[in-house]
């Protein structure tokens, strides 16, 4: 089965050039044009891995994954986007993305990021933390 990226960019040039790479890597991408849009995608379910630009029209890209963190979702988040400022890196992290690259980006190093990120995602997937812990005579649920 392929893995779900959601690609949420407003430039459908770049956009469609994503989309082509990724559909030659295997995977199976969605486009959103919008963080509405992708929101709407995104609540659907289904979507393993999020590429996230952050100059967006209506609510920007911080704002949608800030949302995506508050409803409880671990999807991976990799912002790809033109503000490249260390503030910007860092606000990205901080609203809960997993990486950040800066355009223009090298397709490889995307790819090979993209790799990473469902690397971790299936590592911990097999590594839950339990609902019960249990040392000697104490547990603790």
């Amino acid at each position: 089965m392929k893995r779900r990226i959601m690609v949420v960019e407003d430039d459908a040039h770049l956009a469609d050039g994503l989309r082509i790479n990724l559909e030659l890597e295997g995977y199976d991408p969605v486009l959103a044009p919008s963080a509405e849009e992708a929101l709407d995608i995104w609540r659907r379910g289904g979507i393993e891995l999020v590429l996230l630009d952050v100059m967006l029209p209506g609510m920007d890209g911080f704002q949608f994954c800030s949302q995506v963190r508050e409803e409880g979702d671990r999807v991976p988040v990799l912002f790809l986007t033109a503000r490249s400022a260390g503030q910007d890196r860092i606000k990205g992290l901080d609203e809960g993305g997993d990486d950040y690259i800066a355009k223009p980006f090298d397709l490889n190093e995307l790819l090979a990021r993209i790799k990473s990120l469902f690397r971790r995602q299936d590592w911990f997937r097999g590594h839950e933390t339990p609902q019960t812990l249990r040392s000697g005579r104490a547990e603790i649920n």
